[in-house]
């Protein structure tokens, strides 16, 4: 086995890198490494540095992944965990542009393993799963690394976490770098959503119509619907005009538009794609993983910001949550906190698609499991989501390895001045804000009755 990795990546051009070896790991359900085919050389994508390689591959789960060797290999992996969840079938695409995203990590030497999952959806210890697969993988067929850091980005940041989580044994990861992520728990981290599906239908009557078959708004869309982003998106237009320039929208539209941001606290460019994921994502989560029960509820949540709160609050529909949805989307998603490395994050103070607060519930969360002294949050300034800049992950990348190996604890200040250096370098921006203080979720987010 060994023998057919070293030539593998001699035809990549690889025989400088770190020994190849057969590693000593833990065997268990689904992680068999005989039945793993090894990669094959591929076309990398564009910006992973010049001279890496590229291997691709599709594990025995049904799992496509990409490996990408930076030329001069620092020896270290970075196993990738992507956000969405997507909802389709794995594809090659879904790869590609994860590794196209994060190329400033073989940029700054560090070998990129990123996988599509075997499966889309919610389904977030699988997607784990498919992560610790493609670890093993690479230990057996390509290269032994001196260290391992699991990296997780918006959803994936969940992923992540779980996963650190469920293979805490041998601690096969050595840290872990969560990026704008999703933390709060997959039974919390949604609770805004079917809020905006709630009011949102109390102010556009619309989806569904009237005159349609009339479902819970927690499922999302009942599995039978026909309904596609194209027609929701027609719907949302023709109530809010969010497709006009604000000069040409209604009085009552821009009065609506005024009451969600008010009311619900996002930003109105995300309108639109909380309303998707709150109708597609609920739908999978309802139909495919908790057995057509809703895990979702606004029992008791009081709604404050509109122009008319006790209409508001005495018209919304109201949900009460299933309670064995609430127990099986829990086994799945929500968090523990017992990663046993240390744990990095950074976060937009003002994302528009993961609320920052979801770092508060997240470090209570840590706190509680014993782990609160493993974990360093830092925000920065930025309104996006997806990427920051590349100075910003070199910092923090940095931070996590010199943490990892020489026990030297970061600080969000010695941060934010690795990303001062860092920006020599690489250019782009800097926005980290040492001193901000993270707010409780429940300050952006009405607490409800669970069951």
């Amino acid at each position: 086995m060994a023998a057919a990795a070293a030539l593998a990546l001699g035809a990549l051009g690889l025989t400088g890198c770190a020994p190849v070896a057969v590693a000593k790991q833990p065997q268990g359900p689904g992680f068999d490494m005989a039945r793993e085919a090894a990669p094959t050389p591929t076309a990398c994508p564009s910006g992973v540095g010049d001279g890496a390689s590229c291997l691709s591959g599709t594990d025995s789960a049904g799992a496509i992944y990409m490996i990408v060797m930076p030329k001069q290999w620092n020896g270290d992996l970075v196993v990738h965990a992507h956000g969405g969840p997507f909802l389709g079938a794995p594809t090659v695409k879904r790869v590609t542009e994860d590794v196209e995203r994060w190329t400033i990590m073989p940029r700054l030497g560090y070998a990129f393993a990123s996988s599509s999952y075997r499966q889309g959806g919610v389904a977030v210890s699988a997607a784990a799963e498919d992560n610790e697969r493609l670890r093993r993988l690479f230990i057996d067929k390509v290269a032994k690394p001196k260290h391992v850091y699991l990296h997780g980005q918006s959803w994936g940041a969940s992923v992540a976490a779980k996963g650190a989580e469920l293979f805490a044994d041998g601690k096969p990861y050595d840290a872990v770098l969560l990026t704008s992520g999703v933390l709060g728990g997959g039974t919390r981290s949604y609770d805004f959503r079917l809020d905006l599906r709630v009011v949102y239908q109390y102010l556009c009557h619309n989806h569904p119509l009237p005159s349609e078959p009339q479902y819970p708004l927690n499922i999302g869309l009942p599995a039978d619907s026909p309904m596609k982003q194209a027609d929701l998106a027609k719907r949302v237009d023709d109530c809010l005009g969010l497709n006009k320039p604000a000069a040409e929208r209604s009085a009552e539209q821009t009065a609506k538009i005024k009451t969600i941001v008010d009311v619900i606290h996002i930003p109105e460019r995300s309108i639109q794609s909380h309303l998707n994921w709150a109708t597609w994502h609920f739908q999978d989560i309802a139909q495919k993983r908790t057995g057509g029960a809703s895990p979702f509820g606004n029992v008791g949540a009081v709604y404050a910001g509109s122009s008319d709160d006790a209409a508001l609050n005495a018209g919304v529909l109201r949900y009460k949550a299933d309670a064995k949805a609430v127990a099986t989307l829990s086994a799945d998603a929500d968090l523990g906190g017992r990663i046993p490395v240390p744990v990095l994050t950074v976060h937009a103070i003002h994302d528009p698609t993961a609320m920052v607060e979801l770092q508060e519930s997240f470090g209570r969360t840590m706190a509680a499991a014993g782990r609160g002294d493993a974990l360093v949050q830092t925000f920065t300034g930025d309104r996006d989501h997806s990427y920051l800049s590349d100075p910003t992950y070199a910092a923090l990348m940095d931070a996590l390895t010199t943490w990892a190996t020489q026990g030297k604890k970061p600080t969000p200040e010695s941060i934010a001045a690795g990303c001062e250096k860092a920006k020599e370098k690489l250019g782009q921006t800097c926005r980290f804000e040492p001193k901000y203080q993270v707010k409780a979720v429940e300050t952006r987010v009405p607490k409800r009755d669970r069951p």
